[in-house]
């Protein structure tokens, strides 16, 4: 994986050689335990800052994979059509 997109109140940040899954789990464990939590990501081009983004019940994130250009990884990672039941990721 070379890197994920997040969508966060209309902006959008990243994270380096993520493990997709890994974030997910943070992700669903706020919304599960109504806790929220922070996760850590960059922000901006070039020269990327880092910035923490709190998540949890009611803030809606968005979770875009960007697959690295040799194309391993998850077929969904890659774009490619899944018969997976997943749905999309939305943190109430």
């Amino acid at each position: 994986m070379k890197r994920v997109n997040i969508m966060y109140d209309g902006a959008q940040y990243s994270v380096g050689q993520a493990d997709v899954e890994a974030l997910k789990a943070a992700i669903e464990e706020a919304f599960a335990t109504g806790t929220p939590r922070w996760i850590t990501v960059n922000f901006g081009e070039g020269r990327p800052q880092p910035a923490d983004l709190l998540v949890g019940p009611g803030i809606p994130v968005s979770i875009i994979p960007i697959p690295s250009d040799d194309g391993d990884g998850d077929p969904a990672e890659r774009g490619e059509v899944s018969d997976r039941s997943d749905t999309p990721l939305e943190v109430d």
